[in-house]
Order: structure tokens, then sequence, then C-alpha cells
């Protein structure tokens, strides 16, 4: 039945093209990617502005593709699209349809008599079945491990961030509305939506990583597209001892923190490694706690037996039906938590956080923006009066302080490195002021000739810190002060 066949044959029941008069109107389903049938070469990229010598490099992710390839490829994607049946593919398990369109992509290439190499014919095939079955010319990014982050401006720009360094590729989409398909192709996976009356979305692949898509009109020169990708392999502590964002003996004083159920805020600014961090402090949690973590895009990564995720829910067509951070954190402390860890701490939720840090929910932990520990807290400030409480900003700072035990601060450095830069503890206040002190900083000492920064992990010479007697409550009080010994020496 999946034979090889000649074009003209019907290819999963689907009648052939008949020129009789008689014959009935043919109906090919409908491919939203598809684009209009045409001979001409896609829109060329919009000229930009001279290109200056601090202009990102051209990451070679794939062959250079001609123009000639692409309406070669465009000629032969829409020939495929009169020929098969979509319906009857969908049906079939993904191997199975990737082999089919082969087969079929091979007979169109033999009767238009399209002269390729054989290594080019290989690309051509490799493209086609990405752009029918998975996320086109995204695919061979997804694959790889390197990338951080990818980032596409319209079908013509996309930019890839590797090793820290943001670079551009020679990737490129067949046009805005193919771009656009594979966009909601990403976000309905996941029952979200993104269109002209809903053009912003945030969502997830599969693997966990985190998308975010803004369309036009809000987008002038196309869909924009980013995705913050996740490793397969999940990362610990000892992974970022080994990367150099922690010292060891630093890294002990985190393992003892996530253990003795200290409620911890990781702060930092955007792609300084914050979830990474918050997810290898949770591998510190013990696997008879009950934990929930709330996100706006689930990818947190526990691996504790009894972890209830939840998600946000962006309102439907009608504007109705919407459920906020909010919402979830509330919601929360109805379900018998010991642990609760939010995603990121955006907004109003941080009233309900630090209640919840208050009132029996040791041990929890959330993100937010911020570019120090100190800025963190008035961050968190701000969010509460952003719930409309009418509190005294001491009362306030008395919740956070009451709340908080410690602020872990990662930051991206110029070089691209993602370092650990503060361990710091909350005191107390004194008077209206909220007093801290670190326990453990980063300190930048140079750079070496290929211009990445060295530094070293310093203690602060704190030897007895705040949370001390509830690392003696779980018996972890010698371990605490070996490591604080050691990082500060």
């Amino acid at each position: 039945m999946f034979g090889k066949r000649s074009v003209s044959e019907p290819v999963f029941g689907k009648p052939a093209k008949s020129s009789g008069p008689d014959a009935p109107p043919r109906v090919v389903p409908e491919m939203p990617a598809a684009p209009a049938p045409t001979a001409k070469a896609p829109p060329q990229a919009v000229p930009m502005a001279p290109v200056r010598s601090a202009a990102p490099q051209v990451a070679r992710v794939t062959e250079n593709r001609s123009d000639d390839y692409y309406q070669i490829k465009s000629t032969i994607f829409n020939a495929l699209i009169d020929t098969i049946d979509l319906a009857q593919l969908a049906q079939l398990d993904p191997e199975s349809a990737r082999e089919e369109i082969r087969d079929i992509v091979n007979e169109i290439i033999s009767i238009k008599a399209v002269v390729m190499s054989i290594a080019e014919q290989e690309h051509l095939l490799q493209d086609i079945c990405n752009d029918v079955l998975g996320y086109g010319p995204l695919e061979p990014l997804l694959a790889r491990d390197d990338i951080a982050d990818i980032m596409v401006n319209g079908a013509n720009r996309v930019f890839i961030e590797v090793a820290g360094k943001v670079q551009l590729t020679n990737i490129r989409f067949r046009d805005n509305a193919q771009l656009m398909n594979i966009c909601q192709r990403i976000v309905s996976q996941v029952g979200r939506r993104v269109d002209e009356s809903s053009p912003i979305c945030d969502a997830r692949l599969l693997d966990g990583s985190r998308v975010n898509v803004i369309g036009p009109p809000l987008s002038l020169d196309g869909p924009t597209l980013t995705i913050r990708k996740f490793k397969k392999d999940k990362l610990t502590l000892e992974d970022l001892v080994k990367f150099g964002s922690i010292s060891p003996d630093g890294a002990r004083v985190l393992q003892v923190i996530g253990r003795c159920r200290c409620n911890v805020l990781i702060s930092g600014g955007t792609g300084s490694g914050k979830t990474t961090l918050l997810n290898c402090m949770t591998a510190y949690i013990d696997a008879e706690e009950r934990v929930i973590t709330c996100e706006d895009a689930a990818e947190l990564q526990l691996q504790q037996p009894h972890v209830v995720r939840l998600e946000t829910r962006p309102p439907n067509l009608e504007g109705q039906g919407q459920i906020t951070m909010r919402d979830l954190v509330k919601n929360c402390l109805r379900m018998r938590p010991e642990r609760i860890i939010v995603g990121e701490v955006r907004g109003p939720e941080a009233f309900d956080l630090l209640q919840a840090m208050n009132t029996g929910h040791d041990g929890s932990m959330g993100t937010l923006h911020a570019n120090s520990p100190r800025e963190a807290m008035s961050r968190l400030e701000a969010m509460i009066t952003m719930g409309g409480y009418a509190l005294p900003m001491k009362t306030i700072r008395e919740m956070i302080v009451g709340s908080i035990d410690v602020i872990i601060q990662a930051e991206r450095l110029r070089d691209g490195s993602r370092r650990i830069t503060k361990i710091t503890e909350v005191i107390g206040t004194e008077g209206e002021v909220v007093i801290t002190q670190d326990l453990v900083s980063y300190e930048v000492i140079g750079e070496d000739e290929t211009g990445r920064l060295k530094g070293k992990h310093v203690g602060t010479g704190i030897v007895r810190p705040a949370f001390w007697e509830r690392a003696s409550y779980y018996n972890l009080e010698k371990e605490l002060a070996d490591a604080l010994d050691k990082v500060n020496q």
C-alpha cells in the first residue's frame, strides 16, 4: 500500500487529478504551512544597515543553501502537498510517515528531472520531512545540546546562543507563513494559541524547553520566536562546580541550605541560570516531602516521587477563564504542601508566597529578576504593593525578613559565563532597614589571554550564620561549619 508509485496514481486512496469534463472537483486537504504554488524564489531578507566589525559571526549550522535550492524545495513541497493525503498520513507513526514522504519526494524529483547531488537531495528530503512532521528549519538547532537559546527574528534571521555568545546562523524559513505555522504547532501541543487576536504566548516544548511567541501585528517584521532550551541531562550542583559556577565548598553550603529547609529566593538577570540553579537546589528535597510547583510554563524537572505540577492558563477567546500565578499559589495552601516552588515571582503572588513561607511551609523556593540581593527585596516590596495591599512599608519588610532566609544571586558575566556571585542571608531589621550579610561572594581577579574572566569564590568570615539553629535541628551543623571554614580560608 505504501510502496513506490507514480505521482499520478492515487496516494493513500486519494483520487488522482483528472482533466475529463465529468471529473468531480478534487479536494486537497488544507495545510496552514503550505504556500501558494509558485515557481518564484522566496522573498529576500529586508536590507539591513551596514554591518559593523562587532557584528555576530554566522554560525554554520547547516550547509549553505542557495536561492535555487529554496526555489526547488518550494516547488517540490507544493507538488507533495498536491499529491499526499495529510489526513491518512497523520494516522501513521512518525517513522512510517517519514519514510512515506521520502518515497514520494524521490518520485517527484525523478519526474521533474531535478538535477541535484546526492548530498543536496538528502538535505532536501530531510528538510521537507521536518517541514511536514516536525519544526521545519528549527529541527537541527533543537537537536544540538550545546545551544542555550534559539532566537528567530522573522523568517530570514535566526540567532543562537552557544557558550554564552550570540551568533547569527544561516538557517531561514520559507516565509513568515511557515514560521507562524510552526509557532502554532508548538503552542497547540500545550493547549495554547497564537494568532492576531492573541499575538503573545508562553508555551513549552515536550522536553521542557521554554517558548515565547509574539506575532503580527505586534511584531512588525514577522513572527518572533524565542526558545530557551534545557539540556537533556539534568544539571546538578556537581556539574555547576565543574563549570566553575560555584566552588566545591560553596556548593556544600548550598546543599546544607537545601537540606535544612531554608526558604530560598534565587535572583538574577535574564539568562543568568536562575531556573537551572533552582532545579539543582530541589535535588536536596527529601523524597518523602510533598512538593507543589507553580509556573507560567512548566519547566522545572523535579525528581522526587511526590510532586504536583501546576501551570497558569491564559484567557480564552472571550477573555474568560484565566488562571493567574496568584490563583495557583493561593490554591496551593489548600493542597497540604510541605514545600511550594514558584518558577518565577513577578507579581502580587509574592504576598501569598511570603505568607506560605511564614506559616509552616519551610523550604519553599522561588526565583525573580533582580541585579543584587538587596534589589531582590526591593522588588518583593514593589510586587506586594502591586497587589493593592495598603500595608506600611515597615510591616512589609518585617514580613520579608520573617519569610526569606537566604538569597542566592546568579549572574551572567560579560564573557558569557554564568556564576553564583553571592550567597546572602537575611538577618533582620534595624528600624526600617533590612539587614543582610554575605556568606560567599565571587571576586573577579582578571582575565586570561582568550578574554575569559578569572575569579574565585571567597568567604566573608562568617562562621555561624543566622540559620545555624535550623541546620543544627537537622544535624547538619558540623557539615555547615566545615564548609564555611574551608570557604573562608
